[in-house]
């Protein structure tokens, strides 16, 4: 396959009119004027060519969840992200029974990597949770928090055939940067949920963190005089997720995160639940009850449960905040691919790596996804 006249969104995080060709699954060939060769050919005129989307933090949507540990909860939620533009993700466990999280990552493990017509690829796993500190707790279940645990982590890591890519840990709590340390030799390790102040945060990424899960949310307040995580992690390489959805974060925060860690470090994700896609109602996360009314999902105490909005709605979103399409691009594709090891196979327009492409219209809506290489049905969810 040919796609033909594209204003292709390149490597170096511009937009240029190219040709791309596929072969064998894979980007080929990137140019002026591609012969086609007989290929299938894709006019784009008009249009932008871009990496597939990569969430790193979803934990479900339209009514099922990763941590549902079933085979077809993971392939309903792949069917639908798909549909959405969203063609690699990381399953997100929640703050659950270890014995629970085996058996999730036990039911995920033939599913990873594995790509299937008309199914985003399931990358790995985000586990976030349970070595939380729960005073930040959020929606998480205060029952199953429980101190870092590297021999937990370690029989999860081997129930998931070696697919955890990032693990979440207050570094505060007992044993925590004992944990940070030894975790992060193994998979991305970011701070969460967590009381930490700026000097333990410091520690943390010195010891190895480098990412900070949904920023401002579960973590103190940026303050003048006690920066916190937050503060911590700009004087860092650190990557940070920020949740794009119009709740979690203000729109002029949105735009500081952009300004304070640089388009190359800020991650969109969507840490969408199971009601993402559905109508308003009553729904549940990692064991508690959650009310879903006005594009909002809380649990009893009022605390935010995730969101309900799809990352391809978070980037459009972000863009309608006021951040370049191009840093926007970057923070949905490349940057996440690159925060968890995956940059060598997805997230950007190159020679070598799989065909995962959106080609979106001026107004960022699909017009056409190609997922390893394969056109695919655009026609909404079913």
């Amino acid at each position: 396959m040919i796609i033909k006249n594209g204003t292709l969104f390149c490597e170096d995080g511009s937009f240029r009119t190219m040709d791309l060709k596929i072969q064998n699954g894979h980007i080929a060939e990137i140019g002026s004027q591609l012969a086609a060769d007989g290929q299938e050919s894709l006019d784009a005129t008009n249009c932008y060519v871009v990496p597939g989307l990569v969430d790193i933090h979803i934990h479900g949507a339209v009514g099922a969840d990763f941590s549902d540990g079933e085979g077809a909860s993971i392939q309903t939620m792949a069917r639908f992200l798909l549909s959405q533009g969203v063609t690699s993700f990381l399953g997100t466990s929640m703050a659950l029974p270890g014995e629970r999280l085996s058996q999730i990552y036990r039911t995920a493990r033939p599913f990873v990597g594995q790509a299937v017509p008309g199914m985003a690829t399931l990358r790995g796993v985000n586990m976030e949770g349970p070595f939380f500190n729960v005073e930040k707790r959020g929606a998480q279940n205060p029952d199953f928090i429980i101190p870092p645990n590297l021999d937990l982590f370690l029989r999860l890591q081997e129930d998931s055939g070696g697919a955890i890519r990032t693990v979440a840990v207050a570094p505060e709590t007992e044993g925590g940067l004992e944990f940070v340390e030894k975790a992060s030799r193994m998979c991305s390790v970011s701070l969460a949920h967590s009381c930490a102040d700026y000097e333990t945060s410091r520690q943390a990424f010195a010891r190895g963190a480098n990412h900070v899960t949904h920023v401002f949310n579960g973590m103190p307040a940026f303050h003048h005089r006690d920066p916190g995580i937050v503060g911590a992690a700009v004087g860092t390489d650190a990557y940070v997720e920020l949740i794009c959805d119009g709740v979690h974060v203000h729109p002029a925060v949105v735009q500081s995160v952009f300004r304070l860690f640089g388009e190359d470090r800020v991650c969109l994700i969507s840490d969408a639940m199971r009601a993402c896609g559905m109508p308003d109602g009553e729904y549940d996360l990692g064991g508690q009850a959650v009310t879903v009314a006005n594009g909002c999902a809380t649990i009893a105490t009022g605390s935010l449960a995730g969101s309900i909005t799809v990352l391809t709605d978070c980037l459009r979103r972000a863009v309608g905040f006021g951040i370049p399409l191009e840093a926007a691009l970057k923070a949905a594709t490349i940057n996440p691919a690159r925060s968890v090891g995956l940059d060598r196979e997805i997230g950007s327009l190159a020679c070598g790596k799989q065909a995962d492409i959106l080609v979106l219209d001026r107004a960022l809506s699909l017009r056409n996804i190609v997922l390893n290489g394969e056109l695919q049905a655009v026609s909404g969810f079913s």
